[in-house]
């Protein structure tokens, strides 16, 4: 009864409740962003104590990432019939498991399941799907702002805990950066259980942005949510628009998770720069990414969202290409691609949302994005194992660079489609600037 009557004080204030739902996924991502980035730090401290080669800890990742994304649909899917908040306790009690676990391993069966089997499901719990959830929910206006605010949390989450993590690690050991984590995530099971609230009409709101005249939709059935993830991947799997937001963002996902958040830090660290200033500069990257990601939204908003991934993915597809040959490992060189690549990190989430809210409608929108993001990880998984495996081959990242730019450039291309009639060169019409 104490929860209801502070929520409802504060929904009575002149900020619109929706905007703290938006706060409490913004935390619940970035937490989860910290458990997710952790591994990249802890790549060769952990090599270098029990001898494991980066083929090893690269699966392990690997396998994280991909259980991050095929977690999604069926999150999207248990939310609608447990709640958000049942939902995001679950992921957070399951990361923490992980992390409080992980300073325990001493044998790489233990690493794999603890950083891909526990962590990938507690993270896929909590993924990006969250804040497509609570945007559909409690915005009609504002929508594509408000997803690249909560997308965002990856960056912040890089900001706040890499140099945190490695500075532990380098004074210390990996595994008290490890409990740093969960002490966090502990932290984080009030602010959920307190403040999350599953709709606005839980609380006599309207969604935010709704006319006077506005009516409630139909509240949905509770159906059995691994069948209603799959019928949703069925009907997705016959629709062309379904496939050109997926295979471009199983590009997004090599491109991002897969290489440049799994190996970054050691493809500095092997090129001279110590691991702190490693994670610094990745950790920077959030700065650009916080301030690309929420612009994105902006323009999600006023432009047309195929023409926007298109220059995203390009300019992504240069900054890849050219990092192993321009890009010098001075501080001005690092500096320049962190700002460059920052920028678009994840700038392709608002216009992706979008987009699939225009092809499935708004009451499926996070639960066709989830699938779409199960894409996304399938690609992080794979330019992640394959690149740990191309380094222990050739002893460099170089081919993995190559590889993830020249895939850019195909979703560049691809993303142009969407939305347009098989053998027509003319978009099918769509509600919104951002179509």
């Amino acid at each position: 009864m104490a929860t209801i009557a502070l929520v409802q004080r504060i929904a009575r204030t002149r900020i619109h409740y929706g905007w703290v739902v938006v706060g409490v996924a913004f935390l619940i991502l970035l937490a989860a962003a910290g458990v997710r980035s952790a591994p990249s730090v802890f790549i060769k401290p952990v090599e270098l104590e029990f001898g494991w080669t980066r083929t090893t800890t690269s699966l392990a990742i690997s396998l994280g990432l991909l259980l991050y994304g095929l977690i999604g649909p069926f999150a999207a899917a248990l939310m609608d019939r447990i709640g958000v908040r049942a939902v995001a306790l679950i992921a957070i009690i399951t990361m923490a498991l992980g992390m409080g676990l992980a300073p325990f391993i001493d044998a790489p069966w233990e690493l794999v399941m603890l950083w891909g089997v526990v962590i990938g499901i507690g993270s896929g719990l909590a993924a990006v799907v969250l804040g497509a959830v609570v945007a559909n929910r409690w915005f009609l206006e504002r929508r594509s702002l408000v997803m690249g605010v909560m997308t965002s949390s990856i960056a912040a989450g890089q900001l706040i805990f890499l140099p945190a993590l490695a500075t532990i690690t380098q004074a210390s050991s990996w595994r008290w950066a490890s409990i740093l984590i969960l002490v966090v995530l502990a932290a984080m099971i009030p602010v959920v259980a307190f403040l999350m609230v599953e709709y606005p009409r839980d609380i006599g709101l309207a969604p935010y942005g709704a006319k006077t005249d506005y009516l409630e939709g139909p509240i949905a059935k509770r159906e059995n949510p691994l069948m209603v993830a799959l019928n949703a991947l069925g009907d997705g799997l016959v629709s062309r628009d379904f496939w050109l937001l997926s295979l471009s963002f199983f590009v997004c996902g090599a491109s991002t998770n897969g290489l440049i958040g799994t190996h970054f830090i050691p493809f500095c660290v092997e090129n001279g720069v110590t691991q702190v200033t490693a994670a610094g500069l990745l950790a920077t990257m959030g700065i650009f990414n916080f301030i690309g990601t929420t612009g994105s939204g902006w323009l999600t908003d006023r432009f047309d969202s195929r023409h926007l991934l298109f220059w995203y993915y390009g300019l992504r597809g240069l900054s890849l290409l050219f990092l192993p040959y321009v890009f010098d490992f001075s501080f001005l060189g690092l500096t320049g691609f962190e700002i460059f690549y920052g920028l678009d990190w994840i700038a392709t989430v608002p216009p992706t949302v979008r987009l699939a809210g225009n092809a499935f409608g708004l009451q499926r929108a996070g639960m066709m994005f989830g699938w779409i993001m199960a894409m996304h990880q399938v690609g992080s998984a794979a330019i992640a194992a394959a690149a740990g495996i191309l380094h222990d081959q050739f002893g460099t990242y170089t081919s993995s660079f190559l590889i993830s730019g020249i895939l850019c450039f195909f979703a560049s291309g691809a993303v142009l489609m969407i939305g347009k009639r098989p053998g027509s060169l003319e978009p099918v019409a769509v509600a919104g600037a951002g179509a």
